[in-house]
């Protein structure tokens, strides 16, 4: 929901609205409080109220108009608590969750006051936040907790305090939730309340939905064994070293395709070439290089020439049956 105004001369530095919706009240940098209502609100956009700053501290009703002013303390006294009221500027103000004639403020004094609507000449508590040294640091802000036992306000020092206002001394006084020299990890959880313990009977499995025709940026990953498996399978991923030749060779070379060359093997699938060494008897493969070897020796041979004897071979069974 937006709207536009054109009363304003200075930044609009706050905006509240009411827990119905159809009333907002505006505050600038000119001094000046605007409230609107749109369902009385006209084309011409404009506010049916506006207040103007006072000296005191004024509380008005819904319809802005002043019920009453609280009275202004002594600004003289150093103890905020022999006075019956703020002696500085007001930086925040709420009322109580459930006592409406309660309302509390916190002031640039460095206080906060408890008030009751119906007598605005004396306050009904003041509270002072606890401080490293001595003096006076403004209170910013300040809150009621949701059953209104308990106080919440930010120091100008950088802390954020908690007041007990109902209930035993003992149990009440002074908390300091968030202290900037000496919380260095931040405010982690509440002084009030202890965190839950956790225990067996806590544990809940969380239920696993299996989409198989999820999108790619919403499918589940596979599993790392699954993953390795598939790597070690890849010759590649898997940086597999290369299979030893296996088969018969052929030529005095080992290798599947018999010959060092592609034709030869397209030529020996085709018919062309025949392999005739399976039918050969050895002996006869390596005599018939006898007369070449003893013509022309080569390697060792020559070496022995002159003391080696005449090669005898034995005879064979068929030269044998022959005689």
């Amino acid at each position: 929901m937006f709207f536009y105004a054109f009363e304003f001369w200075q930044v609009v530095s706050a905006l509240v609205v009411d827990h119905s919706g159809s009333r907002v009240l505006s505050g600038s940098d000119d001094y000046t409080v605007r409230m609107y209502d749109f369902q009385g609100m006209n084309a011409r956009l404009q506010s049916f109220r506006q207040l103007e700053p006072s000296e005191g501290h004024q509380i008005y009703d819904r319809d802005g108009l002043t019920l009453g002013e609280f009275v202004r303390g002594d600004m003289y006294i150093h103890d905020l608590k022999n006075t019956k009221g703020h002696i500085s500027g007001l930086t925040c103000g709420e009322w109580h969750p459930k006592t409406k004639e309660t309302i509390l403020t916190s002031s640039e004094d460095g206080s906060l006051y408890l008030w009751d609507v119906n007598d605005f000449k004396s306050q009904k508590q003041v509270i002072k936040p606890k401080l490293a040294r001595p003096g006076r640091v403004p209170v910013t802000t300040c809150a009621w907790d949701r059953e209104g036992k308990s106080i919440a306000g930010g120091v100008g020092d950088g802390s954020i305090q908690i007041f007990a206002t109902v209930g035993d001394k003992h149990e009440g006084g002074t908390h300091i939730l968030y202290d900037p020299t000496l919380n260095e990890r931040g405010a982690l959880v509440c002084v009030a309340r202890a965190p839950r313990k956790k225990s067996v009977d806590d544990f809940q499995a969380e239920p696993v939905i299996h989409n198989p025709h999820a999108l790619p940026l919403f499918r589940d990953q596979p599993s790392r064994t699954r993953q390795r498996d598939k790597v070690l399978k890849d010759p590649l991923k898997s940086h597999k070293p290369e299979q030893p030749i296996t088969g018969p060779g052929f030529g005095g070379k080992i290798g599947s395709t018999k010959g060092s060359l592609l034709t030869q093997y397209l030529l020996k699938q085709g018919g062309l070439i025949k392999e005739t060494w399976m039918e050969e008897d050895p002996r006869e493969a390596i005599l018939k290089h006898a007369d070449a070897s003893a013509k022309d020796p080569k390697f060792i041979a020559p070496a022995y020439a002159d003391t080696q004897p005449e090669t005898l071979f034995a005879e064979s069974d068929a030269e044998k049956e022959d005689k």
